[in-house]
């Protein structure tokens, strides 16, 4: 079985580290090959044989459910010959440096890496040093750029278009490198972006990402198409973000009351871990009419399945 569509089409970079910098076309591309992807993974037989004999590596310096087990089920689902690495199993552990860790997987002869790193600017690092294709799965309060495009593709067929929606993005906006890789994929694919969250839950100067501040779900929801929650990422914080969850939940948590402001087909979405009753109600995220959340942990496993796809397709020689 072969690539489900644009079997053909390029991808011009080598590497996938970030959505800043690709273009409305490049991510259209990505989007149109994982929709491929999400109808051949609805079939009994969802493999595919066109990464046999390549070589992918998984290593995860932070924790991760959804993510790790999307890209190891994409590369299975591809032929790949698929391997997963953890900080704890690994030399790193026991002090080897992120060079000598990219030097003896290099020497491995790896066709695609993926990694997840807690340094920002880590896993550019890990690019220029391997010969391989390289895939951030997350680093630091960067980007995590295939959840964007899991989000994209998630709008994009519920409502048909990316072009002209207004999505808010709510919550711990600072620590986040999927809202950072989603305001720039929107702002490419011509959506209108709001960022809302208390003040001490924003970085500085981010109106420069080109987005609309809010510190109001009132005024950050009205009209909106989207609705895009994010949770208090606890780990990245020293100090203290919000006096309390409870006043945290009252004023920024998404329910039913703050929702009626949002356009009256707005869905909602969340990138996971969901911390109920902190930053969304249970009644809220389980509205099967409205929330996209399980759509996302779907369409995750395609989109990963795309990328993967034209990353390697040089090395494969479009023989397929």
């Amino acid at each position: 079985m072969t690539a489900p569509t644009h079997a053909t089409a390029t991808f011009p970079h080598r590497h996938l580290l970030g959505i800043e910098g690709l273009t409305a076309e490049q991510i259209s591309l990505i989007l149109d090959v994982a929709d491929g992807y999400v109808e051949q993974n609805k079939k009994p037989n969802k493999k595919t044989a066109i990464l046999s004999g390549l070589t992918q590596v998984n290593l995860f310096f932070e924790n991760s459910t959804r993510t790790r087990t999307s890209f190891e089920l994409a590369g299975i689902r591809l032929g790949a010959d698929v391997i997963n690495m953890s900080a704890d199993g690994s030399s790193v552990k026991k002090g080897e440096t992120l060079i000598d860790t990219a030097m003896t997987l290099n020497a491995m002869h790896l066709d695609a890496l993926v990694v997840r790193h807690n340094a920002s600017g880590a896993v550019k690092l890990l690019a220029d040093k391997v010969n391989c294709s390289v895939i951030n799965a997350g680093d630091g309060n960067h980007e995590h750029p295939t959840q964007a495009l899991l989000d994209a593709l998630a709008i994009r067929r519920r409502l048909g278009r990316l072009e002209g929606l207004v999505v808010a993005i709510c919550g711990d906006i600072l620590h986040s490198r999927v809202a950072r890789s989603n305001i720039h994929l929107l702002n490419a694919m011509g959506a209108h972006v709001r960022v809302v969250a208390p003040p001490t839950l924003l970085p500085s100067q981010i109106d420069r990402l080109g987005c609309e501040v809010h510190h109001t779900m009132k005024s950050g929801l009205k009209d909106a198409d989207v609705v895009m929650m994010l949770r208090l990422q606890n780990e990245r914080m020293s100090g203290q973000y919000v006096p309390s969850t409870r006043e945290y939940f009252y004023f920024y948590g998404l329910d039913y009351e703050k929702l009626e402001v949002a356009k009256p087909h707005a869905v909602i979405m969340h990138p996971g871990p969901m911390n109920r009753g902190v930053e969304i109600d249970s009644e809220v995220a389980d509205d099967l009419k409205r929330s996209m959340i399980l759509d996302q942990v779907e369409l995750g496993v395609a989109v990963r399945m795309a990328v993967l796809d034209l990353l390697t397709r040089g090395r494969r020689g479009n023989a397929e």
